[in-house]
């Protein structure tokens, strides 16, 4: 894939001293080679060449946006940028499932970006809404999961799941996990869900402690519209979207969960397949 590089967003773990710094000198390896840079104003302090960087925003659109961190600074990013803007996630952190690249290949592979030597891979994104039973609605975009899950103090939940307008099963748990094929390494992976393939057009339903041995987690269409209503009452239950933000909900509120008519755009460039990660990251050998 070939383009212009004109303008890059660069997008640090602000609680990171080796994020910012990196930051910072990926700022001036930018501007020595006349590539506009926007970073946030947190990372842009302390920096000699911040007045000659535009201030990030999320709903502006840039060429490239960099992210230094690990998977959950990716994912806020993901979540909120404009859709279609390619994403190189560098990974500053342990696991680093989604991020492509190490901290000693960000120049390397940043020359093969710059004269358009990469690939996009297309990960679908979930709409999810919360319609509260009082009438008020709220809307949010993922990229690994929705979880409804009962806090450390209540006890087991009720909740009803339906697919397509479809019963499925009306069930008590701990809570049920509504991932993406990106986020099935994730805490769908920790509760016993499958491991799918990123570029799958499927979402995965976890059930988490189910009170029933027979209940499994099941995969259905991203064409689906799954729903899930919360029966329990009295009892303290979160909406959480992507382990980042989320909402505490109430008996008789509906969760609707949907795809995205957008995407996030990951840069590939290091060569590494899905399978390489699944073989580094959970020691397969």
């Amino acid at each position: 894939m070939s383009a212009p590089f004109r303008t890059v967003g660069v997008v640090a773990k602000s609680d990171s001293a080796e994020a910012i710094e990196t930051a910072h000198e990926l700022t001036d390896w930018l501007l020595r080679r006349d590539i506009s840079v926007a970073l946030q104003p947190e990372v842009a302090s302390g920096h000699p060449e911040a007045q000659a960087c535009a201030v990030f925003d999320f709903t502006a659109s840039y060429d490239l946006v960099v992210v230094l961190g690990g998977d959950g600074t990716l994912l806020s990013v993901a979540r909120t940028v404009a859709s279609g803007i390619p994403i190189l996630g560098v990974n500053l952190g342990t696991l680093g499932f989604l991020t492509e690249v190490g901290r000693t290949e960000l120049y390397p592979s940043l020359v093969e970006i710059l004269a358009g030597r990469f690939a996009i891979e297309q990960r679908t994104l979930l709409r999810v809404e919360l319609e509260r039973s009082g009438g008020e609605q709220l809307t949010y975009r993922i990229l690994n999961d929705a979880v409804i899950a009962k806090s450390a103090l209540s006890r087991i939940i009720q909740l009803t799941l339906r697919v397509d307008g479809r019963l499925v099963t009306s069930n008590r748990s701990d809570g049920l996990i509504i991932s993406t094929p990106t986020g099935s390494t994730a805490y769908n992976l920790s509760a016993g869900g499958p491991i799918v393939n990123p570029l799958l057009p499927v979402v995965v339903l976890t059930p988490i402690c189910p009170h029933t041995f027979s209940l499994r987690p099941i995969v259905v269409p991203d064409a689906s519209i799954v729903e899930v209503i919360l029966e329990s009452e009295k009892e303290e239950v979160y909406l959480t979207l992507d382990g980042q933000e989320g909402s505490l909900i109430a008996a008789g509120d509906r969760v609707r969960v949907t795809r995205s008519d957008e995407q996030a755009h990951l840069v590939k460039v290091s060569g590494r397949t899905f399978y390489h990660s699944l073989r580094g990251k959970l020691h397969w050998g």
